[in-house]
């Protein structure tokens, strides 16, 4: 699943976000396009699940 991530600017927030989904499902393959402000996950989490966990890091969707 995709999800647009427009608060994404920089590596610490990959970092952060990368750490949430980690947590989430530790075995979820992530894949972080910065420029695009975009994140890519492979995982056994439904999207809603997905993100809110993206939303309480701080890093809400669109």
């Amino acid at each position: 699943m995709e999800f647009d991530i427009p608060a994404m600017s920089c590596g610490h927030c990959v970092k952060a976000i990368t750490e949430a989904l980690a947590q989430l499902d530790p075995g979820a393959k992530v894949s972080v396009d910065l420029p695009a402000k975009k994140v890519t996950l492979d995982t056994n989490q439904d999207r809603a699940t997905v993100a809110a966990a993206l939303t309480e890091a701080g890093y809400p969707t669109h």
